[in-house]
């Protein structure tokens, strides 16, 4: 029989039935994606929800079981842009929307690649443990693209008060970030089978508590006094460059005052002092006053500092982001260039292209990146140093802890980020990384938050925002590897390798089921995949 043809201008309540739950269907799946997304944003620093983090996963997983990788791309898209949108808020401080959103829609459509192939793997035995694999892929690719890779919002960033964190010691942040994922999935799934469902729950929180017996605190190679030197800027905002003699002075300053308090006994003399990336954007190889005045500092608190500076190269005459260390009686003894550079900050991949929709790229950088890992021989430390950006990077933190150090310094700028939570979610890494690395960490920023993270990822001492201020304390200094530095990146690409055989079975096996069978009858329809598979 012919259907009826469609009047136009059909009102709504001729609209038939099965179209009209199918569309708030459809609207209903946005909404929870959404809903989803923001709650893991909401698992992120400042706060201290980190378990939101696998109810945000629990929601997806529920959203994407038995969908088409199409439906899973499009879910993916609206839960990664609910999560990434405000936890990228900071990029867009002070230069608008238009670094912004187009990053966040970015990172929410490589986080849809991975949601994808999820609902691909949702519909195989043992669902919650390869979709959480996948997950780990999804993460892995987030860090190598675009221009290098942007790994801010790994989901290990966000539990460095949760009871997954020991579990850095063992695989690192993947591992953290596959057991977050794998509780939310296993969650999703209760309903369907709860005897999986429960176990994908618990075994990764229990396997948490269990790796907190692998987090050692105590000093196998002895004790250093530290300081970080806040120095702060004249004001928040891109234009702070041009504020560089007073920001060079005002970390001086600081640093003469707590030598005055060293000498009174109001603080204790510290072996070694760490001052921020950009304290002195005055290159002291070329400013004699410059150098002077850090030497000054330097006498006056008698102990090696770690300058960041920017430093222009003699050859090629391109700026550096290069830690300076000075010492007592020496001056300048050794440099470490920051090696991998902020895109759109540091460096501008494609200028002429970008300036077409902005001149604001041309306030990005030509800095160039270093090669050697190794920091710097500190009074009793050996000291990996990993500037600002570098905190996000797996490698690039490993490669400096694995030179032979037994603290870590992460000097870094947040001032051209103001007020935002920026400076919160870097603090958060930098307590992954003492976890996962068994060192402590010493964050000495600019403008804040600098901080003071003993081994176990606890912050012992922190300073406000846009305030000059000295942390001094006596760490723990840690040779001992943990396992997590031992074996590097081989849980990532064990656990992506996995998920990627994983979605190709199911392919696999989703083609043959689909591959018309030798002698059926012509009138039989092809499906996708069964019932199941129908979006």
């Amino acid at each position: 029989m012919v259907a009826p043809p469609v009047v136009s201008g059909q009102s709504a309540a001729d609209t038939p039935p099965a179209r009209r739950r199918d569309v708030r269907g459809t609207l209903l799946r946005v909404v929870l994606a959404a809903a989803g997304g923001v709650l893991v944003f909401l698992s992120f620093p400042p706060r201290t929800t980190w378990w939101l983090a696998p109810v945000g996963f629990a929601v997806l997983g529920v959203l994407l079981h038995g969908r088409r990788a199409r439906a899973g791309f499009g879910l993916g898209v609206v839960w990664g842009l609910a999560f990434m949108a405000p936890l990228l808020r900071w990029t867009g401080e002070f230069v608008g929307l238009i670094a912004w959103l187009p990053l966040a829609l970015l990172c929410a459509v490589l986080i849809a690649v991975g949601t994808a192939a999820i609902a691909v793997v949702s519909r195989l035995p043992g669902a919650p443990l390869w979709m959480a694999l996948v997950w780990v892929a999804d993460e892995a690719l987030r860090a190598v693209v675009p221009f290098g890779g942007f790994p801010w919002g790994k989901i290990a960033f966000g539990q460095p008060e949760g009871w997954y964190l020991p579990l850095a010691s063992v695989g690192g942040a993947p591992l953290v970030g596959f057991a977050v994922a794998l509780t939310g999935f296993g969650a999703a799934h209760l309903g369907r089978n709860w005897r999986l469902g429960a176990a994908a729950v618990v075994l990764p929180l229990a396997a948490g508590v269990a790796a907190s017996a692998l987090v050692h605190t105590d000093p196998d190679q002895g004790t250093a006094t530290v300081a970080a030197i806040q120095g702060n800027v004249p004001r928040a905002g891109l234009d702070f460059n041009a504020q560089r003699r007073a920001v060079l002075d005002n970390h001086v300053k600081r640093t003469l005052q707590l030598a005055d308090d060293v000498r009174a006994g109001r603080a204790a003399r510290p072996d070694l002092v760490i001052w921020p990336e950009n304290s002195s954007d005055i290159d002291p190889f070329r400013n004699v006053d410059a150098a002077a005045q850090i030497q000054r500092a330097t006498e006056a608190i008698q102990a090696p500092i770690a300058v960041g500076a920017v430093v222009i190269d003699q050859d090629d005459k391109l700026p550096r982001n290069t830690v300076v260390l000075y010492e007592p009686g020496a001056g300048a003894t050794d440099t470490y260039t920051k090696r991998q550079l902020q895109p759109f900050g540091e460096t501008m991949p494609y200028r002429s292209f970008f300036r077409i929709f902005t001149e604001t790229v041309d306030r990005a950088g030509t800095f160039q990146p270093g090669t050697d890992p190794r920091g710097f021989s500190m009074g009793p430390a050996k000291v990996a140093i990993d500037t600002c950006y570098e905190v996000a990077f797996d490698g690039v933190v490993r490669d400096s802890v694995t030179a032979g150090a037994n603290l870590i310094a992460i000097p870094t700028n947040n001032a051209t980020f103001g007020y935002t939570e920026m400076t919160y979610q870097q603090l958060a890494m930098s307590r992954v990384r003492a976890v996962e690395h068994g060192k402590a960490v010493v964050v000495a920023a600019t403008s804040g938050v600098s901080a003071i993270v003993q081994p176990d990822g606890s912050v012992t001492a922190r300073t406000g925002m846009f305030t000059a201020d000295a942390l001094v304390a006596t760490l723990p200094l840690r040779g001992e590897a943990t396992l997590a530095t031992r074996l590097g990146a081989w849980p990532e690409w064990v656990m992506t390798a996995l998920g990627l055989m994983a979605v190709a079975f199911s392919l696999t096996t989703k083609r043959r089921r689909s591959r018309p069978t030798p002698g059926a009858g012509v009138g039989e329809e092809e499906t996708d995949g069964g019932p199941a598979g129908a979006a």
